[in-house]
């Protein structure tokens, strides 16, 4: 949308397989959307490599096809397989190839395609070393009003009326926002639906994100444990959500932590075990600048989610700071920037 504004006159096409959401959600926004056979590039093996090597073929044979036809000024892949095939494609052609990399440490369609691209647009420090002189810190893009979140002060010590400021009232009830992505987490809502039990009702205000095929069950558990709170299958406005907490319950998808530094909240994160470890790496990014508390999948329990809660319900100054250190590590112009570089592609 941002490179659309800019440019009123720009033809924007989307590329993606008929395996995951794209033609719909893309459909949707109003852009057109080309459909490419295409497998997950593997590690493992080295019959697991031959396969995925044999597999790229038809989408490579796609990829020139549809680069032929469309004629593009520039290609962007953000690190999806099909991102493979089609910026090879791209590169091969003497197309100009941009690739976001929102990972701590990049997959391996993106490190595949490091030789190839003209620049890598990338969300930490440490990761622009996987991509030969050729990356840029940009951080992710987000909607920008999560930078608009107000900071969490303790009561009495912020700018009295300031609206970028929520107070944190010590002795209140803590604030908690669990989520697990558009269709919610499993692993997440059974380790809350068991700390429930351990939770004190009247010090503990929630706002679960429960997905929409948990929905019932969670909403019987917590009332099941006379346990008051706003259970939701999704929520909408981010902005509002993460203002009103103190601390969020999350996986650490590369987006969410963007967004959890953007509106300046502290976090326990709990990666999802698969996904070739990105989640953890960005997990722990995010733990060793005291912004977010990290609990493993496996060690993940009631009692354990239960007891970090409560520890940071009677330390209102910890998640002040948590907050703080996650929003020294937002980037709230990635978009800009990162247009700003395919720009410069274009001109070139």
């Amino acid at each position: 949308r941002e490179f659309a504004i800019r440019h009123s006159d720009a033809q924007i096409s989307f590329v993606g397989t008929n395996r995951g959401l794209e033609d719909r959600i893309i459909g949707k926004a109003g852009f057109d959307i080309h459909l490419l056979r295409a497998e997950p590039l593997r590690g493992g093996s080295m019959l697991r490599k031959i396969r995925s090597t044999f597999a790229l073929l038809p989408a490579l044979s796609d990829a020139h096809c549809l680069l032929r036809k469309l004629k593009p000024d520039a290609v962007v892949g953000v690190g999806g397989y099909i991102s493979g095939p089609l910026l090879l494609s791209a590169a091969r052609q003497g197309i100009p190839t941009l690739i976001l990399e929102p990972n701590y440490v990049p997959g391996l369609t993106n490190k595949w395609l490091a030789r190839w691209v003209d620049a890598a647009a990338v969300a930490w420090e440490d990761t622009a070393q996987h991509f030969r002189g050729k990356a840029f810190v940009a951080g992710n893009p987000i909607r920008p009003e999560i930078a608009t979140v107000p900071d969490l002060v303790l009561a009495g010590e912020g700018t009295p009326g300031s609206k970028k400021q929520f107070n944190l009232l010590s002795g209140a009830p803590l604030r908690v926002l669990l989520f697990g992505g558009s269709q919610g987490s499993r692993v997440l809502n059974d380790a809350m639906i068991t700390a429930l039990t351990h939770l004190p009702n009247e010090s503990t205000d929630i706002v679960h994100q429960t997905g929409p095929s948990d929905l019932e069950r969670v909403r019987a558990a917590y009332t099941e444990s006379n346990f008051s709170a706003r259970i939701e299958p999704y929520l909408l406005n981010m902005d509002t959500e993460y203002a009103r907490c103190h601390v969020v319950v999350s996986r650490a998808g590369a987006t969410t932590c963007a967004e959890l530094a953007a509106a300046g909240r502290g976090a326990i994160l709990v990666p999802l075990e698969l996904a070739g470890g990105h989640q953890r790496h960005n997990a722990k990014a995010l733990e060793r600048q005291g912004a977010a508390l990290l609990i493993e999948e496996g060690e993940l329990d009631g009692l354990t989610l239960a007891t970090t809660l409560m520890q940071l319900g009677d330390a209102p100054q910890r998640c002040i700071e948590m907050g703080r250190q996650a929003r020294r590590q937002a980037k709230p112009k990635a978009t800009a920037q990162i247009v700003d570089e395919l720009d410069k592609l274009l001109r070139n």
